[in-house]
């Protein structure tokens, strides 16, 4: 069977072949070989944005997005009275003292008059227990509240205890507590064993009673002046101050008065070892700035 026109002869890539019939959206076939093809390449892409897309769902607001979100500015602290006595999670060191305190008080106040005037007399930090075993009657002697729960000292150590140990921490206090206790009883009985080894005093006064929270209390009181801002500092100093000077005066009982002077002072002479705690418990400034900031935000410090 013969051909009507002989071999047909070879097209060029990319020209169309008569009969077929190419739509407006065919896009121009790319030349193998060739770079650059730009025209073929914008009709591509110009028929892939005439074709229609699925709607998407919308999504849910990005956690990046919500965190950079400006935080709403705090309002004025409200005022939690209650920070001012001691709580078992706030201030254990503190409330479990008070806790002893109180059950000694109630004893005292309660037992046998026989037993309990035993009992202070064993817990004494005169001159001859303080030879005998100054350890236990240092600690004893702490045990109990001269005057009752209704004493001075007794409320004095409920209020400044617990502003100590919220800024320093229930170990610190409980060591500036102990330590302005044992030092200001050393001080006051050391004279008196001298004196009565002098003749200046009778032999009695090695059996003088001596026992109470009072010298702690004093201590902790001069420290926890050191914490606090000016405005309360000076005239808190200036108030104890005066009270000290005021029993001082009465000379009712001068070793103890002298005393309490004594402790005043120790817990003045430790206000740099407290403000050094109290900056290490507070903790160093970030590195970074403040990581609050929205920037900053979930950024890891090592």
């Amino acid at each position: 069977m013969g051909t009507t026109g002989g071999t047909q002869a070879e097209r060029a890539p990319g020209e169309r072949t008569p009969g077929r019939g190419a739509g407006p959206a065919d896009p121009p076939a790319l030349l193998p070989g060739v770079p650059r093809q730009r025209p073929a390449r914008e009709a591509v892409a110009r028929a892939e944005a005439a074709e229609p897309q699925p709607e998407r769902e919308p999504q849910p607001e990005s956690q990046l997005e919500r965190e950079s979100q400006p935080e709403p500015a705090p309002g004025p602290a409200r005022p939690r009275p209650w920070r001012l006595l001691p709580t078992p999670t706030g201030t254990p060191f503190t409330f479990g003292y008070a806790a002893l305190l109180a059950a000694t008080s109630l004893f005292a106040e309660h037992a046998d008059p026989g037993l309990v005037s035993e009992l202070l007399r064993g817990s004494s930090t005169d001159v001859v227990h303080l030879a005998q075993a100054p350890l236990l009657v240092l600690v004893a002697s702490a045990l109990w509240i001269a005057g009752g729960l209704t004493s001075f000292y007794a409320v004095a150590f409920l209020f400044v205890l617990t502003a100590l140990e919220r800024r320093v921490g229930g170990l610190r206090t409980a060591a500036v507590f102990f330590g302005g206790h044992a030092l200001a009883t050393l001080a006051t009985e050391v004279p008196v064993a001298f004196s009565v080894a002098a003749g200046q005093l009778p032999e009695s006064s090695l059996h003088r009673l001596d026992y109470g929270i009072s010298f702690g209390v004093m201590t902790c009181t001069g420290a926890l002046a050191g914490v606090l801002p000016a405005w309360s500092r000076w005239p808190l100093l200036a108030g104890v101050g005066y009270l000290a000077l005021t029993d001082l005066v009465a000379y009712a009982d001068p070793m103890t008065d002298w005393g309490h002077l004594l402790s005043l002072t120790l817990g003045i002479a430790a206000w740099p070892l407290l403000r050094h705690w109290r900056a290490g418990r507070s903790g160093p400034p970030p590195l970074l700035g403040d990581l609050r900031h929205p920037g900053l935000r979930g950024v890891r410090t090592h």
